[in-house]
């Protein structure tokens, strides 16, 4: 039998997550507001294919900012979208998966690689939270002008400083700094600028 972990906070488990606190994913609007991510991401992705520039206002409609001159490529995967936001002129290529349970923030004059993923949500480590099913999230911030090679992982929490460049494959655990260029799993910086 599963312990009730909310037994004296009578917060629904969306104001839970919403507060960066543990919560479980069963709440009807939780459910709904992924659902309106899933359509809408589907949406731009075949208007995307048609014509890139009348894609855009349901680019607008998916996330929460989007800055000028922004060209993000389909498809996009995102659990809600709407705490997402990409700076001016930042380029993003296919298949960005972007679980942004807590913020995500992508500064100006990025170039994010194909099959980059920025994943916000944690797990609890002892296994019985984590059969009942108890998660959060931590966010995420990409500095301005920032290279994240083709299949980079960024974890919960991390922030990669400005004009910094994360090669290729990359699992970025801890913060990177600014002005250098990362590598490796876990990622570890290898020069500067």
């Amino acid at each position: 039998m599963a312990t009730d972990h909310f037994a004296d906070d009578p917060r629904t488990n969306l104001e839970r997550m919403l507060a960066g606190d543990l919560y479980i994913a069963d709440d009807p609007e939780i459910a709904r507001r992924q659902q309106r991510a899933m359509r809408l991401a589907a949406r731009y992705l075949a208007a995307y294919t048609e014509d890139a520039e009348s894609a855009r206002p349901m680019l607008h409609e998916l996330l929460g900012a989007v800055g000028e001159g922004v060209d993000l490529r389909p498809p996009v995967y995102v659990d809600y979208g709407s705490n997402i936001s990409i700076g001016a002129r930042t380029f993003v290529n296919y298949n960005l998966t972007a679980l942004d349970v807590a913020r995500i923030t992508i500064g100006e004059d990025c170039q994010i690689g194909p099959n980059v993923q920025l994943l916000t949500p944690t797990h609890p480590v002892e296994p019985e939270p984590r059969r009942d099913k108890l998660e959060a999230a931590r966010p995420i911030v990409v500095g301005d002008n920032v290279w994240l090679g083709g299949g980079v992982i960024v974890c919960p929490g991390v922030t990669i400083g400005d004009n910094a460049v994360v090669g290729a494959g990359a699992v970025v655990t801890k913060d990177v700094p600014a002005n250098v260029v990362a590598v490796g799993n876990p990622a570890r910086p290898v020069r500067d600028f």
